[in-house]
């Protein structure tokens, strides 16, 4: 018996950007007061979850703006307009049934062939303190007051997880920037001690793509490539201008070349055969598939000769064990006594750690500051389970060991770009002025059950710099204070009015050091 398979083809939708919402918003628009004309809302981060965070670096919006506004829109503008019309039908009486939602704003839309709206923002990379809004959203045309928070849900999803990224990377960077100010380390060499190794702890390649571009914005180390496509996409270079170095990465293995390696020959016979194939340059190896101090002890020590004539960088990377005992041992924990860092060689490698072991074969320099910095032929990564905290307690333990900062680079995933949310931040829209049978009325969301921290801001709003150089926000602005405000329009029915490349986020932010 012969069984017939049958594939159901299905055209591609040209109403899907409607459907980017959540389903109550659907009536919406006949549920504000008869009259309503306008809408005014914002987004703003009002709340911390993150210790020491006190501003958000406002950044996604640009790529929100081309990517929904105009690239997910285009199909239905494109589309003929009654046969736009009968889909947007379709899918509204499969989802809520028999209803008087109607479609004659969805013609409406259709027939003005863009969005009108206006988005007003400071510029991206720009540090916001908490409550200050980074940009407001306002129809440009009466009759579609009801789109501005019908957009609020995918604006959300959009922005807050690539804002909350940047905002991390640059709590990272204040603290490594600290570090090698403290230890004599040239800034510039920040630029590459957090590589991101969070791809595959992201829910898909477009929230990996976003976040890292975040983490772009303070440093330069990555290994997630998607996120070169989606930085040249959506915040090209100028003309005539350069974004400059956006990502770079290194050769390295992973621990199936290890294991296969291993397996075949011997772990001492894979380090060979991979400098064989790396002559120059840096290249990293993944060294703890077996036992990570017998490669410090043994491995490392048989090779040194050849690791010291290579013309390049060959980096160990131990990915499992506590950070913090792994690269500095546990000769550096709090309280521990280290008589001038000397002990026989009857001490065991863990409680030397990586960094003192490799210091013992390899040796290095004594920098301006009186720190130690390891050969430049030999360096060391940790990529596993690294925090801000963590972060802070190694560089802290090899200062307190006489080590400069730049002896470790970090890798982060999922552990600092994936278990956030958009409380993180507590970042919301809200609406906080509307025109109604032209009166204009100041909204505020102000429950009485909370805490203060979902008081939403009221009126028309304002953003300035006080003699501090902080942003402070003006609720009830007049139009000479909206006029002067730094909240300045970036797109306008559908049309750019000011972009800004990468590198132009990069130098507004401040971070990345030449």
């Amino acid at each position: 018996m012969s069984t017939a398979l049958s594939t159901r083809i299905t055209a591609p939708s040209v109403t899907a950007a409607l459907f980017e919402t959540d389903a109550y918003k659907l009536g919406h628009r006949a549920l504000y007061p008869e009259g309503t004309t306008g809408i005014l809302s914002n987004y703003t981060s009002r709340g911390s979850r993150i210790e020491g965070v006190t501003r958000a670096v406002h950044f996604g919006l640009q790529a929100f703006l081309q990517s929904y506004c105009v690239e997910a829109f285009a199909p239905f503008f494109a589309a003929d307009e009654d046969e736009a019309v009968a889909e947007y039908e379709a899918v509204l009486e499969s989802i809520l049934g028999p209803n008087d939602i109607e479609t004659d704003h969805v013609r409406a839309l259709h027939r003005r062939g863009y969005l009108p709206l206006i988005f007003r923002a400071v510029p991206e990379g720009t540090k916001v303190p908490l409550r200050v809004p980074s940009f407001t959203i306002e129809n440009t045309e009466p009759e579609f007051f009801w789109l501005v928070n019908y957009i609020e849900t995918v604006l959300s999803a959009a922005v807050w997880h690539p804002s909350t990224t940047a905002t991390i990377a640059d709590h990272y960077r204040g603290i490594l920037d600290e570090a090698a100010e403290v230890t004599g380390v040239d800034r510039a060499s920040v630029n590459w001690q957090l590589h991101d190794f969070s791809y595959r702890g992201m829910t898909g390649t477009a929230a990996a793509a976003a976040s890292g571009a975040g983490h772009l914005l303070s440093f330069t180390g990555s290994d997630s490539l998607a996120t070169l496509d989606w930085v040249n996409r959506y915040y090209p270079s100028e003309a005539g201008k350069d974004n400059g170095l956006v990502l770079g990465s290194v050769p390295a293995t992973e621990h199936s070349v290890m294991c296969a390696g291993i397996s075949e020959s011997s772990e001492l016979e894979t380090f060979k055969r991979i400098l064989d194939k790396h002559k120059s340059g840096i290249v990293s190896v993944v060294s703890d598939t077996d036992d990570f101090f017998k490669v410090l002890t043994q491995i490392l020590p048989a090779l040194k000769d050849r690791i010291l004539e290579r013309d390049g960088k060959l980096v160990i990377r131990p990915d499992s064990g506590e950070p913090a005992d792994i690269i500095c041992g546990t000769m550096s924990r709090p309280g521990a006594v280290v008589a001038d860092q000397v002990r026989t060689m009857d001490e065991s490698p863990e409680f030397y750690g990586a960094v003192q072991l490799l210091w013992n074969v390899f040796s290095g320099t004594t920098n301006a500051k009186g720190y130690k910095v390891l050969d430049r032929h030999i360096g060391l990564i940790y990529g596993d389970s690294i925090t801000i905290d963590r972060a802070k307690d190694i560089w802290t333990r090899l200062e307190a060991m006489g080590f400069a900062s730049e002896n470790i680079v970090f890798g982060v995933g999922s552990f600092s770009y994936q278990y956030v949310t958009r409380d993180s931040l507590a970042s919301a829209i809200k609406a906080t002025w509307a025109k109604i049978n032209d009166v204009e009325h100041n909204l505020l969301k102000d429950p009485a059950t909370d805490n203060g921290t979902k008081k939403s801001a009221t009126g028309r709003l304002a953003v300035f710099r006080n003699d501090d150089g902080e942003l402070y926000l003006v609720e009830k602005a007049t139009p000479e204070q909206e006029a002067a405000s730094l909240l300045q329009p970036v797109w306008a029915n559908g049309q750019f009015i000011r972009r800004q490349s990468f590198a132009d986020v990069r130098a507004v932010l401040g971070n990345i050091a030449s």
